[in-house]
């Protein structure tokens, strides 16, 4: 039996935004990032794993600053210095999209870190490249289409050609590899990649036009006993309770709201040829609560938007999105700094009002601006615009009076000129 770690997306700079820690001068977000990068490295030294695959994606882009990759480096070689086996799959984000750049995990590679493989390109790597690990491994990095198709553009081939079939391509070499598999010892495949039938949580790092998509049926093939997938942040087993399992764990934290109801997970798998044992390790993380509040009337504004508040154990240290949308004339009627201070005690707060106006009016088509006296357009201001608290009938006399006077001092004004001619 071969005990493997599977985790992926970790993006250990991405929120690099609001408080630093005073101690160690990080972002405190990038802390919840790193806790449970933490916890991952505990749980493969403690439960003395064989191999850790991460799946890709590091980092929030190819060029992290030496901060990020010192605290990045440090667990990688806690693992090392434990002997276990190691492999880093280049993501999207870790890649240069340029032709001869080095990806953001090029140290490990090139200073030849003991029991660490970076898979910068396909690769089949068996039980020698494994440090002995009677398994077998099939790696598929990040593979942007420009960079595939310069790479196996020929004399004899027409770029254009190549590019339409890049996925046929990718899958005949990963056909290739399956081939060549010993059917006597166990096999995984692990990509960053999208899979065809994959569900996409919120975060999208690339336009879909540009992601190469695995056909189902490769990621299926069933001499594979383990496929350990990254690039989507939403928890899924493609094949779940067939074999073989085709996991996507998720990102390790969560990165924003559209992740704010998802579980985030790391996977321990304990493998034998033909057998896979999952077992789901769930990452607490820092609380989100993402919430919505419709108001349409005047009736206790205030409470209501209260009343959508999780209960102070959870708020603590949480971090809270409450969205309202109100009728405009109630704006007034919402105590902000009330409601502010019921939310002290979470991480982060954002309250975001949403105040809905009326349908514009439209006038009828026989019917044109110019036609319509600055009093009746007052009128259809307060149609448009309703606010309770306003007196229309007292401000639309008083327009009247001004409106009259202007009309009495423009004709004396007239009269005067006529006068004069």
């Amino acid at each position: 039996m071969i005990k493997i770690l599977h985790f992926a997306d970790a993006h250990i700079d991405l929120a690099r935004q609001g408080r630093h820690d005073p101690e160690s001068g990080l972002p405190l977000r990038v802390l919840d990032f790193l806790k449970s990068l933490d916890t991952i490295v505990d749980t493969a030294i403690d439960e003395k794993v064989d191999l850790v695959v991460f799946a890709g994606d590091a980092y929030r882009d190819r060029t992290p600053a030496p901060t990020y990759q010192r605290e990045w480096g440090k667990r990688i070689m806690r693992l090392s210095g434990a002997g276990i086996q190691t492999l880093l799959v280049v993501g999207n984000h870790d890649v240069s999209p340029a032709s001869g750049r080095a990806n953001a995990l090029q140290e490990f590679e090139t200073l030849q870190v003991p029991n660490v493989h970076v898979i910068s390109k396909p690769c089949l790597l068996k039980p020698a490249d494994l440090g002995g690990l009677p398994l077998q491994v099939i790696g598929i990095p990040w593979l942007n289409r420009s960079g595939l198709a310069a790479a196996m553009v020929g004399e004899e081939n027409d770029p254009r050609d190549l590019i339409s079939n890049l996925e046929e391509n990718l899958t005949a070499v990963i056909e290739g590899y399956l081939e060549a598999l010993d059917p006597q010892l166990p096999a995984i495949l692990t990509s960053h990649a999208t899979v065809q039938g994959a569900v996409y949580s919120s975060e999208r790092s690339i336009m879909l036009g540009s992601d190469f998509i695995l056909p189902g049926s490769i990621v299926r093939d069933q001499r594979l006993d383990y496929v350990a997938l990254g690039h989507i942040h939403a928890h899924q087993d493609l094949n779940k309770d067939r074999k073989p399992p085709v996991v996507y764990p998720g990102s390790i934290e969560r990165i924003d709201f559209g992740e704010a109801k998802e579980q985030k997970t790391f996977v321990v798998v304990k493998l034998d040829k033909g057998s896979a044992d999952l077992k789901y390790h769930i990452l607490r993380g820092r609380r989100f609560f993402d919430r919505t509040v419709h108001i349409k009337s005047s009736e206790d504004v205030t409470q209501r938007i209260l009343a959508e508040f999780p209960a102070e154990e959870n708020l603590a240290d949480s971090i809270f999105r409450l969205i309202v949308y109100y009728p405009r004339e109630l704006d007034a009627l919402i105590d902000e700094p009330e409601i502010r201070r019921k939310a002290e005690s979470a991480f982060e707060f954002h309250f975001v009002k949403r105040p809905l106006l009326a349908s514009r009016l439209r006038l009828p088509e026989d019917q044109s601006i110019t036609s319509i006296t600055p009093l009746e357009l007052l009128d259809l201001y307060w149609k448009v615009f309703p606010d309770q608290k306003l007196d229309t009938g007292r401000l639309s006399g008083l327009a009247k009076e001004i409106f009259t006077a202007v009309d009495e001092n423009a004709s004396s004004e007239i009269e005067g000129t006529n006068s004069l001619l």
